[in-house]
């Protein structure tokens, strides 16, 4: 398998996670103005599962480091194969209900309260269950994240008040997808074997870092079977959602989309976890959830979400933007 020495190279692989996790929603929004985001989201899981089998057959199968990804699942131990797949489990629900706030109330709302509040409990439980990094800088950049999540929701309460959103509705399933979010990581991470720094032998019994991609996806696809139907029939907003209509409202540009969604977002998946041997877990996961940022950006300049916001919205966004920035820095530092 391909592994990555250099903390450089690995702070642009999280860079690069960043921008991936940041963006993929974009797809949700061009799907969304010709169908449910609940049809979206079965080619969106489609096309996670897809990218990570192409990782595990190509860069987790090539090289003299570690083992090839076949071999790599034949020797792991049920406990880290079902960490993984739990991992995908959590993650999904927690992402289908980001998905369903990002319908409600924008992006520029939806990423900065619930992934911006995924990296704060992200940060805390990974580096619990591998502690590396500085605890001091760690903690000064989720403090700085945590103050940018609520100048956001300040922002939004702002806009609530020109009747153009949601507030309660919107914020509330944010802060859930959140709480959720924050947990799914340190399930991977715990289920990844460690390497070697002189001989890169990868730990007996634990997964590769390619291999944990393929059991998280494949628990990410399975669980929609039961989270998104619950969402079809049971939706925050509108009419229940037939089944059928993935057959017969969709088109193959519709299709394209949500799978270009999935492997977007889990090709930053893919970075961060190759990179977490680098740069260690804490801040791999830390940094990448930076994608709170990038989206946000998507929703206030692209997407014009708080277009009509009433005088002062502006220096909010402004601030939070400042404080994202700040946090996203010392993270980075606290590995140097």
């Amino acid at each position: 398998m391909v592994i990555v020495e250099s903390y450089s190279v690995a702070v642009l692989m999280c860079l690069i996670t960043m921008l991936c996790w940041g963006s993929w929603a974009n797809t949700q929004k061009l799907a969304s103005k010709e169908w449910r985001f609940q049809l979206f989201y079965w080619d969106y899981a489609i096309g996670v599962l897809l990218l990570a089998l192409i990782l595990a057959f190509t860069l987790g199968s090539s090289g003299s480091v570690g083992r090839s990804f076949i071999p790599d699942l034949q020797q792991a131990d049920l406990k880290w194969l079902g960490s993984a797949f739990l991992g995908g489990v959590i993650f999904n629900l927690s992402n289908i209900l980001l998905v369903a706030a990002i319908d409600i109330a924008g992006l520029a709302v939806a990423f900065p309260v619930g992934v911006g509040l995924a990296l704060v409990l992200g940060v805390v439980t990974t580096y619990l269950a591998k502690p590396e990094g500085n605890v001091p800088m760690l903690a000064a950049g989720v403090a700085c994240v945590m103050l940018a999540i609520v100048l956001d929701a300040l922002a939004y309460k702002k806009l609530a008040s020109t009747g153009q959103k949601t507030p309660v509705k919107g914020i509330v399933i944010s802060v859930a997808a959140g709480l959720l979010m924050g947990w799914f990581y340190s399930f991977v991470a715990q289920a990844m074997g460690k390497i070697d720094p002189t001989t890169h032998a990868l730990e007996i019994g634990k997964l590769s870092p390619y291999s944990a991609i393929v059991l998280f996806s494949a628990g990410l696809l399975a669980s929609n079977f039961l989270w998104n139907s619950i969402m079809m029939v049971k939706p925050f907003t509108g009419t229940p959602v037939p089944f059928g209509d993935y057959f017969t409202k969709g088109n193959a540009r519709l299709h394209a989309i949500g799978i270009l969604g999935g492997v977007i977002w889990n090709l930053g998946m893919g970075f961060s976890i190759v990179a977490s041997t680098a740069a260690g877990p804490a801040l791999s996961y830390g940094l990448g959830q930076g994608a709170t940022l990038v989206g946000a950006c998507w929703g206030v300049f692209v997407w014009k979400e708080f277009k009509g916001a009433p005088a002062g919205t502006g220096k909010l966004l402004a601030a939070m933007f400042l404080f994202y920035l700040i946090g996203l820095g010392v993270l980075i530092a606290s590995k140097v």
